[in-house]
């Protein structure tokens, strides 16, 4: 099942995606039905009212339309994993680490399908990130690896836009403002129910202007989302809609001679197998 969060003429609405493409508007079916995503989620068989009713609404509407938003655009959470693929590693000639490396981003870096990637003016060295997103179904502390899926609603399509002269060229090396400038965590378009997706078996690249830039499989992830969902929940409540980014392949700009740096008016579609693509423009703050 995939479903979609749509800012139609009468505001945002969850939908859900008929096989013909067409947004079926799920409250108007199931008026019992919360209308945000996060609390569908939330919502005990939440994710189960939304399938039925979008199976009712396949065949007689109502079909609404509109433009599509991020899926979750307020998590509570957005955390994300780094050199999560091994052939990323080695192309950075970073060790392999022995356990998750985790860092987080804010809120307002959320940004779904089309919406522009802002250039900060005092950052000249912006990066892409292709990634697979893991979205939180089901509240859980110390999970086990064994549960970690029972918690997953789905995946979605992530991009982890990074200011590499902030992350890694100020003292300390500035992770968190790296990370976390406005507009930097492009998600979308839907999100897509975890028994669609075998998430550690699909294609991740990035298309750049036209041209794939990263191109790998999930295969190559170090740390599979069970372990990242056991290892973080040691320390973090997970709560529904919460946000984890998985690690993107190698091909990024930073480790490309000469670096290959996003600039205004750059196009970038990030492709995920069974998941979707996300496309989004570049522009300068």
């Amino acid at each position: 099942m995939k479903l979609a969060t749509l800012l139609t003429d009468r505001g945002p609405k969850v939908v859900g995606v008929a096989l013909d493409g067409r947004y079926v508007d799920l409250c108007e079916v199931d008026s019992k039905l919360p209308t945000t995503m996060r609390e569908v989620l939330a919502a005990p068989e939440g994710l189960a009212a939304a399938a039925h009713a979008l199976a009712v609404g396949m065949t007689k509407g109502p079909f609404v339309t509109g433009r599509l938003l991020a899926p979750i655009g307020n998590p509570d959470k957005v955390l994300c994993i780094g050199l999560n693929y091994r052939d990323h590693a080695i192309e950075t000639n970073s060790p392999i680490p022995n356990e998750p490396v985790v860092f987080n981003k804010f809120s307002q870096t959320v940004i779904g399908p089309e919406d522009a990637v802002i250039l900060p003016k005092v950052s000249h060295e912006v990066d892409y990130e292709a990634e697979l997103v893991v979205i939180i179904g089901k509240r859980g502390k110390n999970i086990s690896k064994e549960n970690a899926f029972s918690h997953v609603a789905g995946y979605t399509v992530g991009n982890d836009i990074s200011a590499r002269d902030w992350q890694k060229g100020r003292p300390g090396g500035q992770w968190l403002l790296g990370k976390t400038p406005d507009t930097f965590a492009p998600t979308g378009p839907y999100l897509v129910t975890s028994d669609e997706v075998d998430p550690h078996n699909i294609r991740v690249s990035l298309r750049l202007n036209g041209e794939t830039v990263q191109n790998s499989t999930t295969k190559e992830l170090i740390f599979g989302i069970d372990e990242i969902i056991a290892h973080v929940s040691q320390l973090i409540t997970l709560q529904p809609g919460d946000l984890i980014f998985t690690g993107t392949p190698p091909g990024v700009g930073a480790a490309r001679t000469p670096p290959l740096w996003l600039k205004a008016g750059d196009r970038m579609e990030v492709d995920i197998e069974h998941v979707g693509v996300l496309v989004n423009p570049v522009v300068a703050e």
